[in-house]
Parts: C-alpha cells; structure tokens; sequence
C-alpha cells in the first residue's frame, strides 16, 4: 500500500486535509475554514474542553469524499511483506541455478 503521510491526533487537528486511521476505520476532516464568533462561549464554562460539538450532521459532499477516497487506494500498492520479499529471493536463486 501506499506510504501515506502519517500523523499523530494532536499533529492533524491544526492541519487541514483528510485524514484517515486504518485501524479504526474513521475519516477526520479537519476545515480551517469556517469562522465562528468567540464570543458566544462563555468561555469560563468550556475550560478544559478542546470541542464544542456543532451538530451531528456530517456536512460534507459524499461524492468528492468518494472521489479522494478511491484516488488513494487506486495509488496505493500493497507493500511487500517479509514473505513476499523472502519468496522473491527464493525465484531469483531458483533462476539462479536453472542457468
């Protein structure tokens, strides 16, 4: 598979793009967008709290979502594990002797 840019949770947060973790199955994307009036929190009352949730509704256009998703697994090849490297050394000394 395609080696991704890797990041840790705290890393992507400040940093616009898709995310996606493989082992959880969960795609962030993290906008910088929009912009929003401070002011209305009362700021004592969210101290220690890093998310205010907006709403439960996902507002992201699912085809383009699609469209990024598929364009990085159509890029991506599948690493070769140990076995597959160990079985090419295997080919390779087989053709080896054969000559």
């Amino acid at each position: 598979m395609a080696e991704g840019r890797k990041f840790e949770l705290d890393e992507l947060v400040n940093r616009p793009g898709t995310y996606f973790n493989p082992q959880t199955e969960v795609l962030v994307i993290v906008d910088d967008s929009p912009e929003l009036d401070a002011e209305i929190f009362n700021m004592e009352a969210y101290e220690g709290a890093d998310w205010v949730l907006i709403s439960d509704e996902v507002p992201v256009d699912e085809h383009e979502r699609d469209v990024l998703l598929e364009r990085f697994q159509t890029d991506a090849q599948p690493l070769p594990t140990e076995e597959d490297l160990d079985d090419e050394v295997e080919e390779e000394l087989d053709a080896d002797e054969e000559e």
